[in-house]
Formats: C-alpha cells, structure tokens, sequence
C-alpha cells in the first residue's frame, strides 16, 4: 500500500469526531488467532489420534457422544483461543489509535481481544456471545455465567479427552445441559448485558449522526455481512458527513454509491493498523 493511502487514512481518523469499529472475524485472523489448520495437529495431538480432527472451526461442530468428551473438547478450544490468550499486537495498537477519540467497537468476535487489549466494556458490543459466557443449552432462561474457573478446572482434571462428570456444568434452572454462548442457532441468549450494549451502540449512532463519522471496518467478510458490512454500507450512505475505511485481504470493495465516501484497504490488516499507528 502506498505512503500516501496511509496518511490519507490517518488524516481521516485525527479528523473524525467520533470512530465506529466493525470488526469481523479477519482482524483475529490477521492478530495470528487461527481458526484454520495451521499447527493444530502440534498444538493438539489427542484431538486428532481420537478424533481426527483438523481445525478448530470444523472440530467446533463434531457430535461428542458424551458431555464429558465435549466439555473436554470445549476447555481445550476455549483456553487456546480465549482464556489462555494474552492482548494480541494487533489489538493493543488499535486500541492505541483509538483511545483518545470518541469511540464505539461492533464485533462478531468471541474471543474477547478488545477487552483484553484495554477498550472499555461499555464500548464494545460483542454481537455474537463471547467464549468466557455459558447459557442453558434450552435457553430456558435468560441469564449467562462466567466460565472461566471452570474451564481452567477442566484443563486440570482433562485425561483421554475427558473431564470427570462432576466438572461437566448443568444449568441450575432446569437441570439440562449447558452450552457456549455463542450464536449458531435459536437458542442463542441475549441477556441484559447483551441489550444493555446493542442500546448503547445505537444511541452511539444516534448523538453522532450529524458529526464526522468515520466507520473503520477490519475484517468483515460475506459470512454475517448483515452485522457489519451491510449497515456500515448503509449508514455510510445515508449520514453525511460519514467515511468508510474497508480494510479487508480479500473483499475490500465498496459499492458504486458509496465510493466517493469510502476507501478500499486490500492489504493484511496488521500490517495496515501498525503503519498507521507509527
């Protein structure tokens, strides 16, 4: 990318009045958090002598025929790609962009890197759960807990992909199996935290509709391109004195009518964000 594509986009961000963050599933990707094949097989060879897996995104769909052999499976998937992680680079360098400006961050990412990396919680909306809540599988109720001692307790007590009974979690209301939070079908549960935050982010979009709005969008591809990429289009489009920032490797394109109010980034966003924070 050129010098003067990167000062353009600097000058863009000292000039907004306040910066809306649509972060998809790219920006973890580009921060080395992979969900793909690379270095599985190193970093968990049980898994793959017992199951055959290969990656952590298709091993997240396997039917465990036990409880215990799933919340093996989760504790291992869970710590590696959340609790055991610290603040990757590219997070703490955006935060550092960022952090003096008006903010508000949109994420369909789990793995809780924004909080970890300094940003305020009351600023990001994790549209999509996090890997560190568990919900009733039947979503009999509406209310989330805080797995994170119990999955370091599972990783302790872990033999031959199996945890002891006694460490698999029911929920306390009707006694049924429990399940990551995490947005895969119509069980998904939004609590109040999660309402409390979707409230947040509109009345964002709301005080600052008439202001400088710079969309800054990491990472959103064509998977739920109506959580980030549809509506940053949109709002774009439809506020005035609004400016999309697309950084994305593959699909940085913008439409025909917004392209006069937008940049298109195709380049590895790591590498984008570290330029333009020096």
């Amino acid at each position: 990318m050129n010098t003067n594509l990167y000062l353009k986009i600097k000058e863009k961000i000292e000039e907004a009045d306040a910066i809306v963050i649509g972060a998809g599933s790219g920006l973890s990707t580009s921060a080395g958090i992979n969900y793909g094949t690379k270095d599985f097989d190193k970093l968990f060879p049980e898994l793959v002598e017992k199951y055959g897996f290969t990656d952590m995104y298709t091993s997240s769909f396997y039917d465990f025929e036990t409880e215990e052999e799933r919340w093996s499976y989760w504790a291992k998937h869970i710590n590696y790609l959340c609790i055991g992680r610290n603040a990757e680079n590219v997070y703490k360098d955006l935060f550092e962009i960022v952090k003096d400006k008006d903010y508000f961050v949109l994420t369909t990412n789990v793995d809780r890197q924004f909080l970890a990396s300094g940003f305020k919680d009351e600023k990001v909306f994790e549209v999509q759960g996090a890997l560190t809540k568990i919900q009733c599988a039947n979503a009999c109720h509406n209310k989330l807990y805080d797995d994170t001692k119990m999955i370091k307790e599972m990783l302790k007590e872990d033999k031959d992909c199996r945890i002891p009974s006694r460490l698999v979690p029911k929920c306390p209301v009707c006694g049924g199996n429990m399940e990551v939070n995490l947005c895969k079908d119509n069980f998904f549960v939004e609590d109040d935290y999660w309402h409390e935050h979707e409230k947040s982010f509109k009345k964002f979009i709301n005080e600052n509709k008439d202001k400088k709005v710079l969309f800054l969008e990491l990472g959103a591809g064509f998977n739920t391109p109506g959580i980030i990429r549809y509506p940053f289009e949109e709002l774009t489009y439809e506020l005035k004195d609004a400016f999309l920032i697309r950084v994305n490797d593959k699909y940085a394109f913008v439409p025909n009518d917004i392209e006069d109010k937008a940049l298109e980034v195709q380049d590895d966003i790591a590498k984008v964000i570290k330029e333009i924070r020096n």
